[in-house]
């Protein structure tokens, strides 16, 4: 009987990692002593880097065509539980409510989610985000039936909630969805804009926000959000129909079914294979994974589509390998780089960890639309896919980026 490897996910983790270990399987002439299966509630990859955008019903990939393409087998249901002991997974999908199948090797991607603090009183009730299709697809829906109610301040106010990556990137993008005329509000309750991306590249971004004429309001957070409007931690109200929360994510909860040690975001800490030390027969990869990205600098993977790319083609190699008794290849991407969408004041993008200023403008935003219209995407050829699944070919990705930055440029 064939041994299985079964990967949790389909986002950019779980699909590089159900390839990466086909890659593999092909590569040692191992496919038919190993099968590769993927659960997750649909065969599609949601880009979910892209939801601020317009139009998120666009933002989906199907994989259903690759993943029969290269022999992958594709499970439908959403995961319910996880038995190490026994090596089990137990899920639910459309046709049942509960089924469950065994596995040799478990390649947890079952990303994250936003984090909604019971703190702010109103928030799951009240409040937009675009942390999913759903809830961005519902959003998009809700700004496209403003303009049918009666004009009111609270109408014609659009609040963001949290001033960090995806925050900034969504409140520069609303000007080019919402009607001229309608006020945006970008609230944070730091000091700083990007208080997390560091000094490198706030001075791009406050000129951007005042261009596209954001409001920001800092130093209090959201205490409260209702009906018809928020109330800052500092007393003040603002009158809103579109409160849209943007404030911080955590690893899945099945994380917390995997024995070993949790960070603060509930992710699995793991070794450098990305094998969980307490349960040896279980990866954890993507925004599940609590690894050093640069071990020399100490900086931990952060939860990001630049670094689940790879996280997951390690994961499913080192699954595929240590079955068939191949050498595991360590995790590692020391090279860091930020591209931050500003909206129509185009992008800024910043080397390393200490984010420099790179590239901002126009150049930036074409850059970053081809990391986000082309390069994030697989490939639709079987073939290429499966080779692009080689951890080896993303070890420099310094380099892999700035032969991107050149290709563009002369394509200008």
């Amino acid at each position: 009987m064939a041994q299985r490897i079964l990967i949790i996910g389909t986002g950019f983790a779980g699909l590089w990692s159900a390839l990466s270990a086909k890659r593999l399987l092909q590569l040692h002439n191992k496919e038919n002593a190993v099968e590769v299966v993927v659960v997750a509630p649909e065969p599609s990859l949601v880009v979910r880097p892209r939801l601020y955008e317009d139009n998120p019903a666009a933002m989906v990939h199907q994989l259903g065509p690759l993943f029969q393409a290269t022999n992958i087998r594709f499970v439908e249901g959403l995961v319910k539980a996880i038995d190490t002991s026994t090596k089990t997974v137990v899920y639910a999908s459309k046709g049942t409510e509960s089924a469950s199948i065994t596995y040799d090797r478990l390649v947890l991607a079952a990303g994250s989610s936003v984090v909604h603090p019971k703190a702010v009183d109103g928030l799951s009730e009240h409040a937009f985000d675009i942390d999913a299709l759903e809830s961005a697809s519902k959003l998009h829906l809700h700004l496209k039936s403003l303009a049918a109610l009666p004009q009111s301040a609270a109408r014609d106010t659009v609040v963001v909630c949290g001033a960090g990556f995806t925050g900034i990137e969504l409140a520069t993008e609303l000007p080019l969805r919402v009607a001229s005329g309608v006020r945006i509000v970008l609230v944070d309750g730091s000091d700083a804009v990007g208080s997390q991306l560091g000094p490198g590249p706030r001075a791009a971004i406050t000129k951007a926000l005042q261009a596209m004429n954001v409001e920001v309001k800092l130093g209090a957070g959201i205490a409260r959000i209702d009906a018809s409007g928020v109330t800052l931690s500092s007393g003040q109200r603002i009158a809103t129909l579109t409160a849209i929360w943007t404030a911080g994510v955590r690893a899945s909860a099945l994380t917390q079914q995997i024995p070993g040690d949790k960070d603060a975001l509930g992710r699995i800490r793991v070794d450098p294979t990305l094998r969980v030390p307490s349960a040896t027969d279980v990866y954890a990869t993507g925004d599940a994974a609590h690894v050093l990205a640069d071990p020399e600098g100490g900086q931990v993977a952060l939860m990001c589509c630049q670094h689940a790319l790879l996280l997951g083609r390690v994961s499913g190699h080192n699954a595929a390998a240590s079955l068939i008794g191949v050498p595991e290849t360590n995790y590692a991407q020391a090279a860091y780089n930020c591209c931050l969408d500003l909206g129509g004041h185009g992008a800024v993008i910043c080397r390393g960890w200490e984010r420099e200023v790179m590239l901002e403008g126009d150049l930036a935003k074409r850059v970053k639309k081809y990391i986000n219209g082309t390069l994030i995407y697989p490939p639709a050829d079987a073939a290429e896919a499966v080779a692009a699944a080689d951890p080896g070919l993303y070890g420099d990705s310094d380099e892999l980026f700035k032969q991107m930055i050149e290709t563009i440029k002369t394509s200008a």
